[in-house]
Parts: structure tokens; C-alpha cells; sequence
């Protein structure tokens, strides 16, 4: 072996044993899928029942604003998912507060925060965002807008999640739990026929959360964004988290700078990851995952740890898909 063969082998061995377990050398690299034609991606598995919503609008030539928010409107309805709208598990004071916000292919944005009472607050958002000057809205104020809106007040606390609550407040322990009931958030991301983007994410944010927590769901460049000229990106898992680095946003920059969506979203990952540690915050119970597309139809994903998965729908079918992690457990 020559002498810089030599030296070049013996820096990288070294190297390597320097390296966190998540800090592999040659780290695995991202995949990035590619779709011609219309796709959506959503996160965790009930993507896939909201998938099907959205390819109805997707698959007929329709416009990915209306697929989006189709598509998420499904697992606002549904009591089974515990993590997002109607069924939602509460605060700690037995309120189901629901967060969403949308955004199009235009830069038009709405969002709502801390809603109580409706269904479907991504509908809420959807119309605030396109009759009002207003991109946000939030408690009381938020819930005056709906019902002017015709939207139907109802109850949303489900017995099961009335239960939880219940037994929850005997002891009042609040501890996350990494991918429990597909975490707390469902972001939905579409590209279109006519080469349009648009986006929404939904949720009930953490169980038994303080009241008036808000998460980085219903949050503009946290929880979701939409450039049109470059791609869009959604996240799910600890909000907080999300927040400290604008997580979409950034997975969007990073694509406008070159990156392929799996790329980005590992980039972004890494940069929380960073965060963590100069706190010295507790990774125990954390999770974060973001999933998203570029104009070119090109997809992907990447998450904290593992455990993460995305539902990807395009001309090929429907699929859930596992997103690479940057941790082990």
C-alpha cells in the first residue's frame, strides 16, 4: 500500500471511532423516489386511508389545494385515530383543542390554532385563508369564525379518549412516548397534473398537553411549507423541536439549494439532532420526521429515529414506505 493510500485509510479508521453511533462514516444514503404525474405523500400509516381521498381529486386531473385538504379531512373524521381531530385525546383539562393549517401554490396560507368544537379545523383554515386578509386565528377566536362560517359545533371528546384522560389524571405523568399512535400529526403534501404544489397538516397536538400548547402543526414554515417554484415539505413528531429550526422551511431551502427531498429532510433532522445536544435535552422520547417533494416529482423522508413511515400515492398505487433514521433506538 502506498504511503497516502496508507495515511487517507488510517484518518478515516480513526475517524470513525470518533463518530456517535448515529454519525456513521459514509452514512447510508437517503432515497429519494421519483413520480411522474400527480402524487401525494402523508405522513405515518393513516396517510394511506387519507391518500385515497386525495388521489379522487389527484387522479381526475384535479388540483392538489383540493386533494390536500380531502385527503387530511379524512383522518380528522375518523374516532379511531387518536392523534388528530374528532376523537383526538385532550389537554389536561379534558379539552380537545385541533390545530391545521394549509397552504397553496400561490403563497396563500391559513391557519388555526387551539380550535375547539369542529370537525375539521383544515377546512376552517382553508376558509380563513381565502376570505379573510388574515392568516391566523386562534381559540375563541378562531371558533367565532368557524361558526360564522356555517361550520357545525359538536363535541368532540370521545369516550375512549375521555377514559384516557381519566385514568391519565391519576397520576398526571406527562411523558411522550416515540411513535405512539403514529405521534400526534397527519402532513399532507400533493404535486398535481398542471405541476402545482400545495400542502396541510392537521392535528389534536400532544395528549394531555397544558391548554393552549401549540405545536409547530398549524405554524407557516414549521409544521408545513409550500414553495411552488421549488418543492414542499411537512413535519410530524415533537413540534417544539420543529420549531427551533422552521423545519419545513429549511427542508425547502435546502432543495432550492440543490438537495433531493430525502437529502433535505436528513439535513434538517441533523440540525435538531444538534440542537439537542448543546441543551443537553433528554433524546429519550423524542421523535421528528419530515417527509417532501420537489417540482420534478421527485419524494422522501427522513426521521429522528426509526419507526417513522410515509404513504406515497402516484400512477403505481398506494404504499406505505419507511423513512431512514439518523438514530438507532
Amino acid at each position: 500500500m502506498k504511503r497516502r493510500q496508507f495515511l487517507t485509510a488510517s484518518l478515516l479508521t480513526s475517524g470513525a471511532l470518533l463518530l456517535k453511533p448515529w454519525e456513521k462514516l459514509g452514512a447510508a444514503t437517503t432515497f429519494s423516489g421519483k413520480s411522474k404525474g400527480p402524487v401525494v405523500l402523508s405522513t405515518w400509516r393513516f396517510g394511506m386511508q387519507a391518500n385515497e381521498a386525495a388521489w379522487q381529486v389527484l387522479g381526475k386531473g384535479g388540483k392538489a389545494l383540493d386533494a390536500v385538504e380531502q385527503g387530511v379531512r379524512v383522518v380528522e373524521a375518523d374516532p379511531a385515530e387518536r392523534s388528530v381531530g374528532y376523537g383526538g385525546r385532550p389537554d389536561r383539562d379534558g379539552r380537545v383543542t385541533l390545530d391545521a393549517c394549509i397552504m397553496d401554490e400561490q403563497a396563500n396560507i391559513g391557519s388555526v390554532a387551539c380550535l375547539e368544537y369542529i370537525k375539521h379545523p383544515i377546512s376552517v383554515a382553508r376558509a380563513l385563508m381565502e376570505k379573510t386578509p388574515h392568516v391566523m386565528l386562534v381559540g375563541e377566536g378562531a371558533l367565532r369564525f368557524a361558526l360564522d362560517q356555517g361550520f357545525k359545533k359538536e363535541n368532540l371528546l370521545t369516550p375512549e379518549s375521555e377514559a384516557e384522560w381519566k385514568e391519565w389524571r391519576k397520576t398526571s405523568k406527562y411523558e411522550p412516548v416515540v411513535n405512539i399512535e403514529n405521534h400526534d400529526t397527519i402532513g399532507m403534501i400533493a404535486l398535481d397534473a398542471a405541476g402545482n404544489l400545495s400542502g396541510a397538516c392537521t392535528t389534536s397536538g400532544m395528549a394531555f398537553k397544558m391548554h393552549g400548547r401549540v405545536g409547530d402543526s398549524p405554524i407557516i414554515g414549521a409544521g408545513l411549507f409550500v414553495d411552488n417554484e421549488v418543492g414542499a415539505a411537512t413535519a410530524t413528531g415533537h413540534g417544539e423541536e420543529v420549531i427551533r429550526v422552521v423545519g419545513s422551511h429549511l427542508v425547502v431551502m435546502l432543495m432550492r439549494q440543490g438537495k433531493k427531498p430525502a437529502a433535505a429532510c436528513k439535513e434538517a433532522v441533523e440540525l435538531i439532532l444538534e440542537k439537542f445536544k448543546k441543551r443537553g435535552a433528554d433524546l429519550k422520547s423524542a421523535q421528528i420526521g419530515f417527509i417532501a417533494i420537489n417540482k420534478q416529482g421527485e419524494y422522501g423522508g427522513y426521521a429522528l429515529k426509526p419507526g417513522f413511515n410515509f404513504a406515497v400515492y402516484n400512477a403505481a398505487g398506494n404504499r406505505l414506505e419507511d423513512a431512514q433514521s439518523l438514530m438507532p433506538w
